[in-house]
């Protein structure tokens, strides 16, 4: 009869040969980080030996979510397993904000070093910090209210971000209350590129290099108008020195897509997702473009957006 550390010994032998995988990570909860200026919660992906020197990418929820289903639903947890980078997923409290959007359009939290803004800058220092992550290689993206602030974030900490990707989101300082918030989202401002790329240049004392934007938006989104999408590129565009005009268009996956170049580097994007409401893009499935789970605000359009920004920010490389 076999003594009970023996078990231990042949079921360690047998998994050993078997070649069993270690267990999944999970989306783990970060409870200090900082300051935390924001009072937002702070919740963190790792894959499973996940080496140093790998990317970070911020994901932003919408209103009325939370930060795992998002960060599940929009497919960044299955491709942090699969293209090797961390995923750092912030989360509104309804104490901030009743229906859980984050404040892009407060003062107070879309100004460099302050409020929520900082406190998604300091998760990201506390992440480059614990994983030895790769401070040249992180990203931002959100959907709705989260891609509001992840141009806020693109705005205020140009320093921090390589890129950003804004999913049915509106351009930096649109909006200064929550009342002036309904009026960006629908029907939109049309301010000029040059006050839009000034707001941007004003927010931080950064002088360039500037990050990336990939800017996604739904044709039929009526919460969020499609003349936001046309704000960002002005402003991005801007801020890069380039016109607001496409150096290149085609089609992906049967939609519009939009390239600004700098010195022929893709600097400024845009898909249009024609048809699509407010929501982010997916392509649920197993082949190699797709990820993401179908859900309120998750929308399968056979297009994952998650899966083109990694790709474009060259995440598994």
């Amino acid at each position: 009869m076999f003594r009970p550390a023996s078990v231990a010994v042949v079921a360690t032998l047998l998994l050993t040969l078997i070649g069993a995988t270690p267990a999944a990570a999970a989306i783990e909860p970060v409870p200090s980080f900082g300051s935390n200026p924001g009072n937002l919660k702070m919740f963190r992906y790792v894959p499973t030996g996940l080496p140093a020197g790998r990317p970070v990418v911020v994901a932003l929820h919408g209103c009325t979510q939370n930060a795992s289903g998002y960060g599940t639903g929009a497919g960044w947890t299955e491709l942090a397993d699969r293209m090797k980078f961390t995923v750092v997923l912030p989360e509104q409290q309804s104490g901030n904000n009743f229906n859980k959007c984050f404040n892009w359009f407060e003062r107070g939290d879309t100004t460099r070093g302050q409020g929520e803004t900082e406190s998604i800058a300091q998760m990201v220092r506390t992440t480059i910090t614990d994983t030895g992550a790769d401070p040249a290689r992180v990203h931002v993206t959100g959907l709705s209210a989260g891609g509001g602030m992840t141009a806020v974030m693109l705005a205020t900490y140009p320093d921090m971000f390589a890129g950003g990707g804004v999913v049915a989101g509106i351009a930096y300082r649109c909006a200064a209350s929550m009342v002036d918030a309904f009026s960006c989202m629908n029907p939109g401002k049309n301010l000029t590129p040059a006050a839009l790329g000034d707001a941007v240049r004003a927010a931080s004392p950064h002088t360039g290099p500037w990050p990336t934007v990939s800017v996604w938006q739904g044709s039929a989104d009526y919460t969020v108008a499609p003349a936001n999408a046309t704000e960002l590129v002005e402003q991005w565009t801007n801020v890069h020195g380039i016109p607001a005009t496409p150096t290149s268009t085609d089609t992906v996956a049967g939609y519009p897509h939009a390239v600004y170049a700098a010195n022929g580097r893709p600097v400024v994007e845009t898909y249009t997702l024609t048809g699509m409401g407010h929501g982010q893009p997916l392509d649920p499935g197993t082949g190699e473009q797709q990820c993401g789970t179908a859900g309120a605000y998750l929308l399968d359009v056979n297009i994952c957006a998650a899966w083109h920004m990694g790709t474009a920010w060259h995440l598994a490389g």
